[in-house]
Formats: structure tokens, sequence, C-alpha cells
């Protein structure tokens, strides 16, 4: 979105093409079926798969790990790049499931805009809502697909109202239904004034798209019974005098979202979508940088690391590094300054995505997410750039909500242990702690599930069956202050006291009392429960 007032050059054209957005939803609203039918239009799948396909029939391309295959849910953030039409989509697909919250709030760091799926019958749930609050930390434009329009679902005015009230945000329709559940036919398209019909036969079909001139043209009698058409007319009337109008200035300050009603499962709806994401999504966008923004036209090239993945592909004990190039032109086979180490790294074989599959990536542009395999030297928050010291922030990280130790099957395998403790910390799955009195590791994490995922991965990547246990901590906390402050406290509250994978001193806290005595009784020392990724 560029400011027109301002007196910075257009986009080189190779930039300006990029849209680089995620889709953020609750489970179960149809997010990866939405991905599959976008991976689909663009040309990069033939069939799209169903999330939880009978026997052999096709599964989603976005899900890579084998829990997410068995429960119906992503749980780890993917990145697929595809063209449609003269744009190339950078799409990152993220957990819905509230205990990933951490991976996709850093996913959300790395892209311009973010698709927000709901479903017609539930409207706003409790995560879209969570995630929303993320965007507008961030002042991210949406785009609103409502989903399972040929289900039974609610009220259009009503889910509307809903959206404004629930995330405080303006919103304006860019299509109308007509009819609901069984009796829905297909869309208005009010940006373009052409009635689209959906195909209930074949589900990978693109619509029929038919052009009219405005509500009063006759050929809608046509298509649209006249009860119907009747209501379409008096909806759309009162739309128009009740809504805003699209403005791109508010929706590109995340004050405004269009909302497109369709069927994911049915390719209905999806198309318009991808027009409003290419034609009103915001083009690369400057990062925050210390000491300095990062402009996307530089010629000079630099990128951040938001996510890294380890063994995506089991033979190989690979890790990658997602990066979000913030800006230049990188070709393979370049130089780049890592600027926490201050060392120099030729990116050999950096890969694009194509949800599983990936391909060496020749070139990329600013806007575009490039995996670069690494042996850990990469870490969530990094900056690579041609030699100037500057570091991307606003990469978080938070404190666990959950505490327990840990224990391997064998304990002759406490080594194999710590290193696949250390292999997720990196990637940011899992805090891990060393406390300071007596042996084992305390693994600290958001949500449940994330322990279920943790045992099966180490069970699968390494060979190591592992147990969690109840732990007395129920919270964790970062130490700041003056060194001879921090040293004092620490010696005093031992029993309290472990370190992260970073060498960072955490406190552990069993109680709010516990938290609150510090502060009482240790004013030069900071408590804080998140810390900026990296430093």
């Amino acid at each position: 979105m560029r400011d027109e007032t301002s007196n910075r050059p257009d986009l080189p054209p190779e930039i300006a093409r990029r849209r680089t957005f995620a889709i953020i939803s609750h489970p179960d609203a149809g997010k990866t079926t939405l991905t599959e039918k976008f991976l689909l239009f663009g040309g990069a799948i033939q069939m799209a798969g169903q999330v939880r396909a009978k026997g052999e029939a096709r599964r989603t391309r976005s899900d890579f790990m084998q829990m997410e295959k068995d429960r119906g849910i992503s749980v780890s953030a993917s990145a697929m790049s595809f063209d449609f039409r003269d744009f190339r989509f950078n799409l990152v697909d993220t957990p819905g499931h509230s205990d990933f919250s951490e991976d996709t709030y850093r996913t959300l760091t790395a892209v311009d805009a973010a698709v927000m799926v709901i479903d017609g019958a539930k409207g706003v749930e409790s995560q879209t809502q969570k995630l929303f609050e993320v965007c507008r930390m961030r002042d991210l434009p949406i785009l609103t697909f409502c989903n399972k329009m040929d289900r039974e679902s609610r009220d259009v005015f009503e889910i509307i109202d809903e959206i404004q009230e629930n995330l405080a945000i303006d919103v304006t329709p860019a299509s109308w239904p007509i009819g609901q559940g069984r009796d829905f036919l297909g869309c208005y398209d009010i940006l373009r004034d052409r009635l689209e019909l959906m195909d209930r036969a074949d589900r990978n079909r693109v619509a029929e798209s038919i052009a009219i001139e405005g509500l009063d043209d006759p050929k809608l009698a046509e298509h649209v019974p006249a009860a119907l058409l009747e209501t379409l007319r008096e909806e759309l009337e009162m739309a128009r005098e009740l809504l805003p109008a699209l403005d791109l200035k508010s929706m590109h300050e995340g004050t405004l979202t269009p909302i497109w009603f369709g069927s994911a499962i049915n390719s209905f709806g999806v198309k318009e979508l991808m027009d409003g994401i290419a034609n009103y999504g915001p083009e690369p966008q400057i990062q925050s940088a210390e000491p300095r923004q990062i402009l996307p036209e530089e010629k000079n090239v630099s990128g951040f690391v938001f996510k890294v993945q380890a063994n995506m592909d089991p033979k190989h004990r690979d890790r990658v590094a997602f990066v979000r190039l913030a800006s230049g032109h990188f070709l393979r086979g370049m130089k780049l300054t890592h600027v926490r180490t201050k060392k120099p790294m030729a990116v050999s074989n950096p890969v694009l995505f194509l949800a599983a599959d990936r391909e060496l990536a020749e070139e990329a542009w600013a806007g575009d997410i490039i995996g670069i395999p690494n042996h850990g030297q990469l870490r969530i928050g990094d900056t690579l750039t041609e030699g100037e010291a500057i570091r991307v922030t606003g990469i978080p990280s938070f404190a666990p909500e959950l505490l327990q130790g840990v224990r391997a099957g064998d304990p002759m395998k406490a080594k194999h242990l710590e290193k696949a403790l250390m292999q997720f910390a990196e990637e940011g799955a899992a805090k891990v702690f060393k406390p300071a009195i007596g042996s084992g590791f305390i693994v600290g994490v958001v949500g449940q599930l994330q322990f279920d995922v943790l045992a099966a991965r180490i069970e699968q990547e390494y060979g190591l069956p592992v147990r969690f246990e109840p732990s007395q901590f129920t919270s964790a906390r970062w130490v700041s202050g003056a060194r001879a402050a921090v040293d004092k406290f620490a010696e005093a509250n031992k029993q309290h006291i472990s370190h992260d994978h970073d060498g960072d001193i955490v406190y552990l806290t069993r109680l709010q009392w516990d938290i609150d005595r510090i502060e009482r009784d240790y004013p030069d020392v900071t408590l804080s429960a998140t810390k900026e990724m990296m430093v």
C-alpha cells in the first residue's frame, strides 16, 4: 500500500506483483480447504485434497506432519508460493489451533495482509478473535471470507454485525450471497456487477460467471428464482445504505475489511477472493528494524527468519529456516552476512515451497519467502543482510503457560534427549529450561496439545520414547536488570532459577504471589513475560 503523498519511487514491477499473506481462522472454519483451492486456481495442483480424506483420496498438500494428517488439523505454519494471473502469491498457512498461537503470532510478522476465514454458521469464534488481536497490533490489512454458505448459516447482516462489534472493524461487502443452506445458488459480485452461480456437481470447477448491468438487469430473472431475487434486491439496498463502500486507504490501515461469501469445498467464491487479494491487497511493506527501517525497493538484499522447521524431510536431519525477504533481488549462491554472529554465509541451495514439495530457488524478490537449509546456525529472529548491521525487530517470544518435566524412557539416552529438546527450542516449538539446581529439563508450552506433538515428534524423529511429568512450576519470567542486581537475585532464589536455550536467566514461578514478592523485594530486577527473539 503505497502512500500516495510520499515521494518514494514506485516498486520494481517484480516486487509490486508480490502478495504475501497468511490465512487465519478458528479450527474447522475451512482454512486448509481454502488453501487447497488457492493452489488449485493458481495452477499449482491438479486436484484439491480433503482434510479428512477417505482411504487413498488425496490428502491436503499443506499438512506434512503425520499428526496433522491423523487429526485433521494444521499444527505448523507452512509457506507456499504460486502464480495467479500476473501476481506471485506467497501464502503462509497458520495453525488454527489455539495451542499453537505463538507460531501463528510469529508467522504474522512475516506477511503484509491476512485473510480471515469465518464459518457462516458460527460467526466470529474465540480463536479468530485472538488472532485478529495480533493482526490489530500490527495494523495488518484484513480480507474476510465467510465460508460454508452452502450449509445452514446465519443471517448475513447478523454475521457482519458480529464482526463489526467483536473485532471493532468496519465491514464492506464485496459479494452478497443468494439464498443459504440448500437454497444457496451463488453470489452477486458487488465490485464487478457479476452473477456467480455455484456448480454443486463438480467441486473442483470454477463457478459460472455472468456479466450483468446492475440489479435491474432482466438477465438476473433467468437465473435466480423470483423470491430470492426480491430478497437479494432488498438486502443489497439496505447494505448500501448501512455499510461503508470499499475504501483502499482504510483497508490498508486495517480499519475496514471487505467480505466475500462462498463455499471453499465447492470451490465457490474462492476465485473472487483471490482477485480481491490481487487487486486490493498490499504490496510488500516496509519492515521495522534497528537502527533504521528496511524499504522493499532497496537494492541490497535483506531478510529475517520467522520460523525454523526441523526434520521436514525425515530422511535428512535438516533444519529449514523460513526467511521473509525484506528488500532487494536475491540470487542463488549469494553471500549474506548473518548479523547476530557477524559471519558471512553462502546461500547455495535456497528452496521455494509448494506445500510439502520444494524446488531450488534461483532467485527471489522482496516479499518472497524462501527456505534456507542449515544445521542450526539460523534461529528465529535472525536477520541476513549484504553486510549492513541491521536487525529486524518485533518478533516476540512469549512466556509459556504450561510447564512440565521430561524424562527419556531409557535413562542412558539423556544426551539424545537434550539434543532433541534444544532442537525444538530453536524451532520455537517449545521453551526448554535447565534448572540451576538438580538435573533434567523443564519444558514450557502455550497449550496442552503441544506436549502430545513434542512427544510424538521426539519418538518419530529421534527414536526416543519420552514422558512428560507434572512440575511444581506454573509459569516463567525472563529476568533483566543490572548485572550485580541480577546475580544477587539469582543467588537468593536458586531453587526458582533456570536458563533458557539462549543462556538467559529465567525465574520459574508457582503462584502469582511469587512474582508480586519479587517485584516488592527486588525493585531493581525486572520480570517480563515476553522477550524479543534472539537479540
